[in-house]
């Protein structure tokens, strides 16, 4: 063995009284493929050796002395009985190895998983110790303790209940708090993505707070803290919930319809994050069924599976491109051949002042977004139902009215006639 190995070995015993595992993990980078408290009991056996062979030349004992209470070894060649003392660096926290792992265990038993990974929050004064021990050795080749716990705990863990560690995406971690001498169970988020349709109009997203409270409750809101009764997102929360025995779920949807809009065709993209679950292995078929049941037809979702968390930034991140079926009213009759000559004139580019009905939430800009195709597939005069065909973000509505002047150009400006959208439905979003 390396002399330095032993000449840092010798500083840390002069420290004080030090276990197997700390010893060996001040050179846990060296002579990997062993474990710490097996590398510290080597460098211990080597020193009691050295000890013993000094005390042969010489008589002096003060090496094997010095060790004594850290080791075996050197009892023996002194003829001392006992067990030595305690870590001065650890508090023989290794020694309750086995405790930590029942208590590991049977946190893990009250949710479904099949990974796993342990953490470890040491205290003030363990983290005072070990940087104590590194300053003392000067050494380059350790690892922290709460390293060492993390693995440990965590092979007996996975030998006893065959879940897997997992360092990338566990279902759970399982952290030992050294401080309040337990164990927290922090579960990862589940991610399932799918499609909504929306199938009532005057239905949010998500939740609306109360304009008049703020969402505490009020006369207004009926004490219910919201503008609209139901959202899609509520509608989905439920079932889901009770599925996974979750504490609450987040809604990211790809974009979103206008309230007084229906959402049809393929659905619209969404993913729902559940947090808290307590089950994982649920039918997301059979969830989808329930979904659809219990929102008695004002939403059905499609298509759920999981994902993990990329998916959100996906959603959120795309501009998808959408179709749109139109109910327009004209102010005056039109013919058919003006109306459809003027269909021609928006297809293409767009320019869009931020629309006045949603500038007190939205910065005042210029959008330019693309009209792919428009038609329309009835007209009765004063009325036509239009299919457009856009970029995503474009505003569909003020593409019909014009928005006093803010969209160029429009119908209304192509027409020559006021024109306004009294329904509109979500066909397709392209994602």
């Amino acid at each position: 063995m390396d002399f330095r190995v032993l000449e840092m070995a010798s500083r840390i015993l002069a420290e004080g009284v030090i276990c197997d595992h700390c010893m060996g993990r001040i050179f846990a980078k060296l002579s990997t493929g062993l474990s710490n408290d097996a590398r510290g009991g080597a460098v211990k056996l080597v020193l009691s050796m050295e000890g013993d062979r000094l005390r042969q030349d010489s008589g002096g004992a003060r090496l094997l002395e010095e060790l004594s209470a850290s080791s075996v070894h050197a009892r023996r060649v002194l003829g001392v009985d006992g067990d030595g003392g305690q870590c001065w660096v650890c508090g023989g926290l290794f020694e309750s190895v086995g405790v930590w792992v029942e208590r590991a265990i049977e946190v893990l038993s009250s949710v479904e998983c099949d990974s796993f990974l342990v953490g470890t929050r040491v205290t003030g004064l363990l983290s005072e110790n070990e940087e104590i021990l590194w300053a003392e050795s000067g050494t380059c080749f350790a690892e922290p303790i709460k390293s060492e716990l993390n693995r440990e705990v965590g092979k007996l863990v996975e030998a006893r209940t065959g879940k897997r560690v997992d360092f990338k995406q566990p279902d759970v971690l399982l952290l030992l708090d050294l401080d309040e001498d337990t164990v927290k169970l922090e579960i990862r988020p589940l991610f399932i993505s799918g499609r909504y349709r929306k199938l009532l109009r005057g239905i949010p997203q998500t939740r609306w707070p109360c304009r008049e409270c703020g969402g505490r409750g009020c006369e207004r809101c009926g004490f219910t803290g919201k503008l609209y009764s139901e959202s899609v997102d509520e509608l989905i929360r439920a079932p889901v919930l009770d599925a996974f025995g979750g504490d609450e779920t987040v809604f990211h949807g790809a974009g979103r319809e206008d309230i007084d809009a229906l959402m049809l065709g393929s659905g619209r993209p969404f993913v729902v994050e559940v947090k808290g679950a307590k089950k994982r292995n649920v039918d997301l078929s059979r969830l989808g069924g329930s979904v659809n049941e219990s929102a008695h037809g004002k939403v059905e979702v499609l298509g759920l599976k999981h994902v993990d968390s990329s998916e959100v930034e996906r959603i959120k991140g795309a501009r998808a491109d959408k179709v749109y079926r139109l109910s327009v009213l004209f102010a005056d009759r039109v013919s058919e051949e003006r109306l459809k000559s003027s269909l021609g004139l928006i297809e293409g580019e767009i320019r869009q002042q931020t629309p006045s009905r949603v500038i007190h939430r939205r910065a005042d800009r210029e959008r330019i977004r693309k009209v792919f195709s428009i038609e329309f597939e009835s007209f009765n005069g004063d009325r036509a139902v239009l299919v457009v065909r856009c970029e995503g973000g474009l505003y569909v509505k003020e593409l019909v009215s014009g928005d006093a002047g803010r969209t160029s150009p429009s119908l209304c400006e192509a027409l020559g006639t006021d024109a306004e959208v009294v329904e509109l439905d979500v066909i397709d979003v392209k994602l």
